[in-house]
């Protein structure tokens, strides 16, 4: 490498150059994951990635920086603050069985485009200083192991919610990466930091975290409400709750969130109202309003079905009145199998409601 900064020099100012990017914090990590590699491998042959398929399919290109971009020395983590509101106002939502939970990082606009431009322009103010240089910038895009890759880099520790954790910012915020042939010095990773504390195991609302950092993906809300394609199995669907797309209930009991802080983002922010909408309200939605209202959001990729299905579990654990009986027997001849099945389900609950 040639260029007016030593290694040293050229990590702090690309920390600088970041931050006034708008990034919360940048660190600097080496390409060694061998411990992350065997979690990873003894997660998935217990099978707790359930048909996430992609998370073994590309062996160890995952975690092998340089086997999936040749040339990788170092890993740039950044991350990127997303919080809306204090989360006293999510537990509001998430108590009131007439109102829709969506998972505070879905409200607004998809974020890899956000945060992928940022690390772009990034990448670009470092050619700018030092000669051209290889680098990818990825943002939940390929099979980076990024979280493992943000705890080398000293943005925090796994908690056993199997989140990233900050002792200054808690929990909610996207992370990203630059995988660069740049021999950068790494940062040092922060001590983890959960002690004795299992408020995150406690709340998790279907058993998800079978043991501290050791998350059973299909039993996780946000695994059923989005990744799963088909039924939710019957047995869990009375514990999603009102919770439609994702969940943060791990999120919100730890008590290292009282350091975050809500996002300064204009992009971030809730849109169409979905921090506030109702179960009947969206389960009004026609596709073509699904479609519009969803532009650009992450919610999009589950597609119009998925949400119908989720919808229609939730308002089968609200309590029953006309209204939810009559919205379901809307769409109890619905041509997807799918969502029929979920509906007939949501009438049969609400009519012979559990004690």
């Amino acid at each position: 490498m040639s260029g007016p900064l030593d290694g040293q020099a050229l990590a702090l100012a690309i920390k600088r150059w970041g931050q006034a990017l708008g990034l919360q914090q940048v660190g600097i990590a080496d390409t060694q994951l061998g411990d992350a590699e065997q979690r990873l491998f003894t997660w998935l042959a217990l099978g707790y990635h359930g048909e996430m398929a992609f998370m073994a399919r590309h062996g160890t290109k995952r975690t092998r920086p340089a086997e999936l971009v040749p040339g990788t020395l170092s890993v740039i983590s950044v991350r990127l603050d997303y919080r809306p509101h204090p989360e006293r106002q999510m537990c509001d939502q998430l108590n009131d069985p007439a109102a829709a939970f969506i998972s505070r990082y879905a409200l607004g606009r998809d974020y890899h485009k956000l945060l992928r431009k940022r690390l772009q322009s990034l990448a670009q103010r470092i050619a700018q200083t030092i000669d051209p240089f290889g680098y990818r910038v990825f943002v939940d895009s390929a099979p980076v192991m990024e979280k493992p890759l943000a705890v080398k880099a000293g943005l925090g520790w796994i908690g056993k919610h199997s989140n990233l954790v900050n002792p200054r910012a808690g929990s909610w915020f996207f992370l990203g990466e630059i995988y660069t042939d740049l021999p950068l010095p790494p940062d040092r990773p922060i001590p983890d930091h959960c002690g004795r504390c299992t408020r995150c195991i406690q709340a998790c609302p279907t058993g998800a975290i079978v043991a501290p950092y050791q998350v059973d993906a299909r039993r996780c809300v946000s695994y059923l409400t989005i990744e799963l394609k088909g039924p939710i199995p019957q047995d869990l669907r009375p514990l999603l709750g009102n919770r439609i797309f994702g969940c943060d209930d791990c999120q919100i009991v730890c008590p290292w969130n009282r350091f975050a802080v809500d996002t300064a983002e204009p992009d971030l922010a809730a849109r169409y109202g979905l921090d506030t909408a109702t179960l009947l309200a969206l389960f009004a939605w026609d596709e073509q309003r699904f479609l519009k209202q969803t532009e650009g959001s992450a919610i999009r990729r589950i597609g119009y079905e998925r949400w119908l299905r989720n919808l229609a579990v939730a308002l089968g654990n609200a309590p029953p009145t006309p209204e939810i009986r009559a919205a379901l027997l809307g769409r109890i001849d619905h041509p997807s199998p799918l969502v029929r099945e979920h509906v007939a389900w949501a009438l049969a609950r609400i009519e012979s409601p559990s004690p």
